[in-house]
This record gives structure tokens, sequence and C-alpha cells, in this order.
């Protein structure tokens, strides 16, 4: 059978890089493109028309990113996609692995992710903030301990899903917020997914996007609360 490929690109203020972002997708494993921005102040949906995205959302006003992603989900769901792929389109993350996640979900596979830190200190070397692999490390190996996994990653903005994980998982559930994509792994370890990781060694560059530093805080305090309540509530 064959299945049907959507990536959604969850957009804010993201026109200095999409156009090399959705160049790279490829055209012959992707069968639609989907992009939700979310109340962009820059020329992000006019970029998008420009470059052929013939599925275009603009939230009315800022909802945040666990909001964004939603609203991907519902209209990659509503156009029958079987694999969904999630892609920052900040050009942070390699488009081109496209092909290898849908490769591992057509065989299989729930749940992919594009991890930056399976080779540990390559992520600094490719400009990671020393700081920010630092935090995700800790994060990362906190959450691995209390939940007995073994991710090198629980933070990437490249994850894939199939169609049936996205229709059992509640997310309109989780926050509007950073805290969603966490949420939903948790979700997800309780339902009884696995989580594939891929490597994909991430770019930083001037315009790619980062949250700043309150939002990192309140997102890391975040992670720690939301698992030890997991832990409290499914032990």
């Amino acid at each position: 059978m064959v299945m049907k490929t959507i990536v959604v690109l969850p957009a804010y203020n993201c026109s200095k890089t999409l156009r090399q972002t959705v160049v790279e997708i490829p055209s012959n494993i992707v069968d639609e493109i989907i992009l939700v921005d979310d109340c962009s102040q820059d020329k992000t949906c006019f970029l998008a028309k420009e470059l052929g995205i013939t599925h275009i959302y603009k939230h009315k006003c800022n909802l945040g990113y666990g909001a964004n992603q939603k609203s991907c989900y519902d209209k990659a769901l509503s156009l029958d996609a079987d694999i969904i792929v999630m892609l920052h389109p900040d050009y942070q993350y390699d488009p081109k692995l496209i092909s290898e996640i849908v490769h591992q979900i057509e065989h299989g596979e729930k749940i992919v992710f594009a991890s930056r830190l399976m080779h540990g200190f390559d992520a600094v070397r490719n400009g990671m903030p020393i700081y920010k692999y630092i935090a995700n490390r800790i994060l990362t190996i906190f959450q691995n301990a209390l939940l007995h996994k073994s991710l090198s990653e629980y933070h990437t903005g490249y994850r894939a899903y199939a169609r049936d994980v996205l229709m059992d998982i509640p997310f309109h559930s989780f926050s509007n917020d950073f805290i969603f994509d966490n949420q939903f792994i948790l979700e997800a370890f309780y339902r009884g997914y696995s989580i594939k990781e891929l490597y994909c060694p991430a770019r930083y560059e001037k315009d790619s996007s980062s949250i700043k530093l309150y939002r990192s805080i309140k997102y890391g305090l975040g992670v720690v609360y939301y698992t030890i309540r997991y832990k409290m509530k499914y032990k």
C-alpha cells in the first residue's frame, strides 16, 4: 500500500530560512506540505505562497508553539496523511533526512525522532550553544532515569508520526506552549509506543530560531514537573 506523506511546518517569523528548508524537502517522497503560520510579523506567508506551498494557514493571533502543532496535525489528518513529518522551518535540521524517516515508518516504526545528540559533543561542534547542550543533556539524563528509557534527546524539533499515533494520542489536551512536545512523549510512552531515533547533525546559524532564556527556564521546569507527575501517576 502506498502511504501518503505530509510534511508540516509550524512557522513563526521564518521568512529568512523558509526557502532553504522547503527547497531541500525531497519532493519524490513528500506528497504535500502544510505550513501553519502562528501570526508572524514578517513575510512568512507571502514567501510560502511564492514557494508553491498549497496548504497555508495563519492563526489570527499568536497562540503558541504547541497550538501551532495542533493545527498542523489537524490539517494533515484532514488531508488523509498516513505519515506526518513535523519539521521546524528555521533550517536548523536537514530536510533531506525525511527520506530515511519515512522509510522507517513505512517499515513499521510508529514514531521517529531526528536527534542532534546521538553523537554526543558533535552538536556543540556543529554550533549548538554549550549552555543549551548542557541543559539538554541534564534534562535527557533526568527523564531517562525516571522513565527507564534510553533516548539521546527529548527536545528535537524534527519528528514523524504514523497516522494512528496522532489518532490515538489526545494532543489537544496538551499545552499550547513549548512543553507540548514533552507532554506528547510522556503520553506516547504511557500508551506503549517506542521511539526510533536517527542522527541529524543540526545547523546553528544566525537566522535559526531560538527561545529566550526565560522561556527556556520555564520549559525546563515544565519538563521536570510533568515527568515527576507522570512517574507518580503511572508508577
